[in-house]
């Protein structure tokens, strides 16, 4: 179907749609961020324009990258603009059934959502947090005390961003290719602003004359975080320089202009990135992502609450930590690639062509069947679907319906003419007899799939202090160093 969609995309010369519905929660107000780093630096921060609403930005500049008292002044500014806007998103209180163990839960009723461009943005803010979260707020070197706090909560957005399904931190152009096919390789789907215009072209261009435009970095800007090499040797460089000499109020106006050429650049990619926002805002929001936010406000909720109380977080995790974060991230990633296909008749039809899933009329149908085979019956349905479907399920296979995903069943058989025999096992009631509307009829229409939510099932995991021997033994202790501190922009 991608495929497809692309070559339709060529023939039409504008994006083709991937998915009906977005698989994504938008934050009312979400605060976009736009970074740009220095060129030929790991992650010395050079400017960013952020804010939740899209006429009035803020635009926080470093004159001088490579002075180590100006990058953190920095990171204290943008941990004024960033804390305040994830302490105002908590929105109120909700609590919560008891726990297993009966302790008392909340649950904040909102969460704060970061936007950047691309990848390269995420890999900027995890480079920001690792370098800020573990700096000293006395003695030698000191930054102010929010420096800390900021990198603690970018590690955490960082985090969450790998968590499939997490809308927590989201790159705009993984989020538009998620729901768009362009005529371009994934590799110039990388360019927002192509992208963007293949998506939604200006009046009179078509979707590749759009993104050609997107290809001179003199109407379009890169997204960042890495800048236009001409824009680094012909502006950005004799504006440094000139500050760099500048003295007393000529440094004051060569500020001005670091920040003017800086703006230029980081305009453009602004208002791309609120022009995406309502493209996205166009879509139904998908059926399963009110769900997979809560978890993300579970997770935001938690670790306000307990921020306090823990060391920030290490730099590398402990065997039984990594074991557990890679079973939920896979976990994660079972249920996200269920529910989108459950919410989305164009996913799933990927799944069919695959031969995940099939579809087709109900030509037979025995729905008050039951197996007397155990020492009592049990009510087990009997469905005859032909389909047209590439088929590549074996007999015994469990699936489920698209429509109603507790509806499960097991393929008893796949004839030659395109029959699938389906014995429905669960999702009827209790009875012998089903509950109206849960057995398909004759001509009725249905898709079966071996997409299942929760066939990921949980694990467990030794505590920490009994971490086997393959994997190191018990860890000691986690304490910050100072070498923790150290990365390649510090």
């Amino acid at each position: 179907m991608t495929s497809l969609a692309q070559l339709q995309a060529v023939a039409s010369g504008v994006a083709q749609p991937l998915a009906t519905v977005r698989h994504c929660h938008l934050a009312e107000a979400p605060l976009v961020m736009v970074p740009l780093k220095l060129a030929g630096e790991a992650a010395a921060p050079l400017a960013v324009m952020l804010g939740s609403d899209p006429g009035s930005p803020t635009l926080l500049v470093v004159p001088q990258p490579r002075n180590r008292d100006q990058r953190f002044a920095f990171a204290a500014d943008l941990a004024r603009v960033a804390l305040k806007y994830i302490e105002s998103s908590r929105g109120q209180v909700e609590e919560l059934p008891p726990g297993k163990e009966g302790e008392e839960r909340i649950r904040y009723s909102d969460a704060p959502q970061l936007l950047v461009p691309n990848r390269g943005g995420v890999a900027f803010l995890r480079m920001l947090g690792r370098s800020t979260r573990f700096r000293r707020t006395d003695g030698p070197y000191a930054v102010e005390p929010s420096v800390p706090v900021l990198g603690r909560w970018l590690t955490w957005f960082t985090d969450r961003y790998d968590h499939p399904g997490s809308c927590l931190l989201l790159t705009m152009t993984e989020t538009l290719r998620l729901h768009w096919a362009t005529g371009q390789s994934a590799l110039e789907d990388g360019n927002l602003a192509a992208l963007v215009g293949w998506i939604d072209p200006p009046q009179g261009l078509t979707g590749p004359q759009a993104a050609a435009v997107a290809e001179d970095p003199l109407a379009t800007p890169p997204a960042g975080p890495t800048t236009d090499p001409g824009f680094d040797n012909e502006v950005l460089a004799p504006a440094v320089a000139a500050y760099d000499a500048a003295r007393g109020p000529a440094r004051d106006r060569a500020e001005e202009r670091v920040r003017a050429v800086l703006e230029t650049q980081l305009a453009p990619t602004w208002e791309l990135m609120w022009r995406a926002v309502g493209l996205l805002r166009g879509l139904p929001e998908g059926a399963s992502v009110p769900q997979r936010w809560e978890r993300d406000r579970d997770s935001f909720t938690y670790f306000h609450q307990t921020f306090g109380e823990a060391y920030p977080q290490a730099r590398r995790d402990s065997p039984v930590r990594a074991a557990k974060r890679l079973h939920d991230m896979e976990r994660a990633q079972d249920a996200y690639d269920a529910q989108r296909a459950f919410d989305d008749p164009l996913v799933m039809a990927e799944h069919r062509l695959n031969g995940l899933a099939f579809g087709g009329e109900v030509t037979g149908c025995d729905p008050t069947r039951k197996d007397e085979s155990g020492k009592r019956p049990k009510l087990r349905p009997h469905v005859w679907v032909r389909t047209a479907d590439p088929v590549r399920l074996d007999p015994g296979t469990t699936v489920c319906s698209a429509a109603n995903p507790k509806i499960k069943g097991t393929v008893v058989e796949i004839g030659p003419d395109g029959a699938v025999l389906v014995e429905l096992t669960g999702g009827m009631g209790r009875k012998l007899t089903p509950e109206p509307g849960t057995v398909p009829q004759v001509g009725d229409r249905v898709v079966f799939t071996s997409l299942t939510l929760g066939s990921f099932g949980p694990s467990r995991f030794p505590d920490k202090e009994n971490t086997p021997w393959t994997h190191g033994g018990p860890p000691a202790d986690y304490e910050p160093t100072d070498d923790d501190a150290a990365e390649d922009w510090s």
